[in-house]
């Protein structure tokens, strides 16, 4: 629904905007230049979706063989100990656990088939057990909160948009998306903690809260030591070793199940063609309306005003061009995917505003999308705090990537 009104949006401020600058300024070349760029983006966005194919098919092909050679059974044993912590109301026997790790863990490798069935199966077991139906329960927000969060390890799809679009190394931007969206996980999940008072301090809890915010610490320090050429070189050989390590993993797996590791990698790579294509009108679709809202001056428009507000807060505004995705980010997925494609391809995909662009997407996750689609699932209206909760994790995300991107890029 709120990719509808946004794409309506576009179209009618555009014409308004062109409608204004041709009756007041006299400018007759804004219609010629708003139509040019239907067709422009059209082409655009044609081109990206079918080079993605490829790409894609590969990655997915590879999830598949990770999926089936138990990776997310051994991510939700490694995490098993922790969120049973985080869910105190749930017992320690509650058949939702299952489905929640496993979401959590599907989610973390960027396996959005595998996640969101069983992440609704986690919903409908929870509700079972609720003794409010029309009202979200301690559980139900903390899963959401966590899920609107977007923790990701692997950000398959955004390298892949980079690798279409002529990035050098498509994976540079790997790191900082881990650290931005890391933050992003934290902050949810410690302001969702305080609303259920859960004791962050129990061992357990800090054991691996702590490791990890060492870790992440550890990794920002270690960056800020050095020239930026120097965390550009390391930052992209780290990502690619981390990534091809992953694969080797992920067949690895395969071949100590004894799984066939090229039929599941056919199988998965199958539904990543499936996916290519299915992507192609929706990508179409957001890049004409956001290409029509450019051409208007709408765009220029708005991010001028943006950076003025920035400038007199004395900050530096090279940020600015990347905001729209970061705005659109928590609304819907599709219309951020649309404006990080639309900042690399104005700006390069090796840019600073085409890389920060990346991180915003990486971030965190489509908030209202995912509370609607989870908590709609199980008819449940009263969301009590879950959006104020998600809001501020997409919050701490976003500042963390501006943080990074000037760290890593700038």
């Amino acid at each position: 629904m709120a990719l509808n009104y946004l794409f309506i949006f576009f179209f009618l401020v555009a014409f308004v905007i062109g409608l204004a600058k041709l009756l007041f300024l006299g400018d007759t070349e804004v219609f010629t230049a708003m139509v040019n760029s239907t067709f422009d983006n059209a082409k655009t966005g044609f081109e990206i979706s079918l080079g993605l194919t490829g790409v894609l098919t590969l990655w997915m092909g590879i999830m598949k063989v990770g999926e089936k050679g138990g990776v997310v059974n051994l991510f939700s044993r490694a995490i098993g100990p922790f969120f049973n912590k985080l869910f105190p109301d749930l017992g320690k026997s509650h058949p939702a656990y299952g489905s929640i790790i496993l979401n959590i863990a599907a989610n973390m490798l960027n396996l959005d088939n595998a996640a969101t069935p069983v992440g609704l199966q986690a919903m409908r077991e929870m509700q079972e057990t609720n003794s409010k139906k029309d009202t979200a329960s301690d559980p139900m927000i903390m899963f959401l909160v966590l899920n609107t969060s977007g923790l990701t390890i692997i950000p398959v799809t955004i390298m892949v948009y980079r690798a279409q679009l002529g990035a050098v190394n498509p994976a540079d931007v790997f790191l900082p998306i881990l650290i931005a969206t890391y933050f992003s996980t934290l902050v949810g999940l410690v302001a969702v903690s305080l609303y259920q008072k859960i004791n962050l301090l129990n061992k357990v809890v800090l054991a691996y809260l702590g490791s990890l915010t060492l870790l992440i610490g550890a990794l920002i320090w270690y960056f800020s030591t050095l020239e930026q050429e120097q965390i550009t070189h390391i930052s992209a050989l780290v990502s690619n070793v981390i990534l091809f390590s992953i694969i080797a993993g992920f067949i690895l797996s395969g071949v100590v199940k004894k799984i066939n590791v090229y039929e599941a990698f056919i199988e998965g790579a199958i539904d990543g063609f499936k996916t290519a294509v299915k992507i192609i009108p929706y990508l179409v679709a957001i890049l004409v309306a956001i290409g029509v809202f450019r051409a208007s001056g709408a765009m220029e428009w708005l991010l001028s005003g943006l950076s003025w507000v920035v400038a007199q807060l004395g900050l530096n505004t090279d940020f600015i061009p990347a905001m729209p995705t970061a705005f659109m980010k928590p609304l819907s997925g599709s219309g951020a995917r649309g404006m990080m494609v639309d900042a690399m391809t104005t700006y390069g995909a090796d840019s600073f505003v085409g890389r920060l662009a990346c991180i915003f997407q990486g971030a965190t996750d489509t908030t209202f999308y995912i509370i609607a689609v989870y908590f709609g699932s199980v008819g449940i209206k009263k969301t009590r705090y879950t959006v104020v909760c998600g809001l501020l994790a997409d919050l701490a995300g976003i500042l963390a990537a501006i943080f990074l991107g000037y760290l890593f890029f700038h």
